[in-house]
């Protein structure tokens, strides 16, 4: 088992084909029986806002169709809470996240998603248990190894059924 922190970049790709979409629905579907999970999912609960916004745009430059779109914007909203860990953020996350945009070059949600993966890490660290950070954005990548994190990039593991199908069906 592995405990693994999605950003919005990385979880879209399991709604979207794009490349590294076969490696993160892996991460994300693999069980070790009929109801156990063999990897836990992080996420923070803005990952919601970011999804939902990273699926609109996908539709909004023509890679998807709306029907597609809506299929799976449902699909992730009935998933949230039921397949991944929903992190809650909470006020010191905001203020480290501004700290961070001072000394990297983040946007502000990238920022959000370091200081919540960063307060897990360090949660999960007292047990002794490593938290993998996955990411496709090579800046915030870059920031969380400077932290310390561990960090896994879906870029780094394309596979050939990662073409997007032209007619607009998940993988």
């Amino acid at each position: 088992m592995a405990f693994y922190y999605f950003d919005a970049s990385a979880l879209v790709k399991y709604y979207v084909t794009e490349p590294g979409s076969t490696w993160v629905r892996h991460l994300v579907e693999d069980r070790d029986s009929e109801t156990e999970w063999v990897h836990t999912i992080f996420v923070a609960e803005i990952t919601r806002v970011e999804v939902a916004a990273g699926l609109a745009v996908i539709e909004r430059i023509g890679r998807i169709r709306r029907a597609q779109r809506d299929r799976e914007y449902r699909r992730f909203v009935s998933q949230f809470v039921s397949r991944y860990a929903v992190i809650p953020l909470v006020t010191a996350d905001l203020e480290y996240a501004a700290d961070l945009t001072q000394q990297y070059p983040l946007k502000a949600y990238d920022a959000v998603q370091l200081a919540v993966a960063l307060r897990y890490a360090r949660i999960l660290a007292a047990f002794g248990l490593p938290l993998i950070f996955v990411s496709g954005d090579a800046a915030l990548l870059a920031a969380a190894r400077a932290e310390g994190l561990p960090t896994d990039n879906p870029f780094d593991h394309v596979a050939p059924e990662d073409t997007p199908d032209p007619s607009g069906s998940p993988g």
